[in-house]
């Protein structure tokens, strides 16, 4: 007439048998509850609940790692009550029978503990984006977005992942049960006029980590300018590269920045776009994006775009992480300013004309824009836009349907 309880035997020995019928018909109303007593059921330290009428079962202890198995059963539906993860630290939100921890400043993710098969297990679903490079200032090139690295416990999570998405979460446990969270910073924009000129280049944004988990910080553009080094007009390597830019100094041309570096599958990021300096009508490339390069120039006042971030519903709702920044080109011997558009999902606009770079988005990863010059690049110039910071989510199965 009321729910029951059955409590194993906590001194069970190789064989002891015990069976159990539903006489009255009543389980499905008055569930029955079998108590594991500090012997694992099935091989999982959690209890057993029966609720459907008629059911009978037999069990027998058989040693200390499956502890009770069920070995004959009828009309039995699922034994194993469901057990969940249970965590703290950063912005807790949900999504259906999910736990969402957002990370938007350093914290750390404390496991209290974790679930068994029924619930769950061990695994979360992870994202993280390290910050953006930023643009560079002097009619420079776009900043290359922060590393993006995803993994969705597939079986558990029912969200919608980005095509980057490693098939597999990470595995965590209660003990030792803390795990650090560093969120990487957006890098400042390259500097503008009168700084000195190796500050006008873009920087680097700084590494996002969660446990194992370790995406780097985008790289920086490089320096436009008529007789700029190459080592400074080349695009700094990282999550995704910056955009090389133009110039007219002494051979080798500079570089884009690499991207995936250092490189880990499936890859985080992508190059920078090359600069261009053909017949006196300079351009320079766009910051790579975690889906795409960067955009090269092709000339004649074009200034190449970021390259495309991507999206992810790991949040609760579809969020765009990763663009690159856009580049910027030139006024010189009559060609117009070009403006480098933002690289989708994150990445800051080059500027138009005599103007600042736009910022790569805060929380997105985005790299920044190139700031503009109002007339020959290397000369008077507006900075670049800074590289957005980065986060960290992670999700997991925290309830039952």
């Amino acid at each position: 007439s009321a729910a029951g309880l059955v409590k194993l035997p906590a001194s069970a020995s190789i064989g002891d048998t015990i069976a159990i019928k539903d006489y009255a018909g009543n389980f499905g109303t008055n569930n029955l509850t079998v108590q594991r007593n500090s012997h694992n059921i099935q091989g999982i330290a959690g209890d057993s609940t029966i609720s459907n009428n008629r059911a009978s079962l037999v069990l027998v202890y058989v040693d200390s790692t499956k502890g009770w198995l069920y070995v004959n059963q009828h009309n039995v539906a699922d034994l194993q009550n469901a057990t969940y993860i249970s965590a703290t630290g950063g912005t807790v939100t949900t999504s259906g029978n999910d736990k969402i921890h957002t990370f938007t400043g350093d914290g750390c993710f404390v496991v209290a503990s974790v679930g068994n098969s029924a619930g769950g297990g061990d695994k979360v679903s992870y994202l993280v984006v390290a910050g953006g490079g930023s643009g560079a200032g002097a009619g420079g090139a776009g900043g290359g977005a922060g590393g993006f690295r995803e993994g969705k416990d597939a079986p558990i999570s029912s969200y919608t992942a980005s095509p980057l998405n490693a098939p597999a979460g990470l595995t965590v446990s209660a003990s030792p049960g803390t795990y650090p969270v560093t969120i990487g910073g957006g890098a400042a924009g390259g500097s503008s006029h009168p700084a000195p000129a190796p500050d006008k280049q873009g920087h680097t944004g700084s590494n996002s980590v969660f446990s194992t988990i370790t995406s780097a910080g985008g790289g920086g553009g490089g320096k436009g300018g008529d007789h700029a080094p190459g080592d400074r007009a080349n695009g700094l390597n990282g999550g995704s590269g910056g955009g090389a830019a133009q110039n007219s100094g002494p051979p080798p041309r500079a570089t884009v920045g690499s991207g995936n570096t250092p490189p880990v599958s499936p890859s985080q990021g992508n190059n920078g776009g090359q600069g261009n300096y053909a017949s006196n009508t300079p351009g320079s490339g766009g910051g790579g994006g975690a889906a795409t390069a960067g955009s090269s120039s092709t000339g004649s006042g074009n200034a190449g775009a970021g390259g495309a971030g991507v999206t992810t519903s790991i949040t609760g709702s579809s969020l765009g992480y990763a663009g690159g920044g856009g580049a910027t080109a030139c006024a010189i011997h009559g060609v117009s300013h070009g403006q480098g558009a933002a690289g989708p999902n994150g990445g800051g606009a080059g500027a138009s004309g005599n103007g600042t770079g736009g910022a790569g988005t805060t929380n997105r990863g985005g790299g920044g824009g190139a700031g503009g010059s109002p007339g020959f690049c290397g000369g008077s110039s507006n900075a670049g836009g800074a590289g957005g910071s980065g986060v960290v989510v992670i999700r997991y199965k925290f309830q039952g349907s």
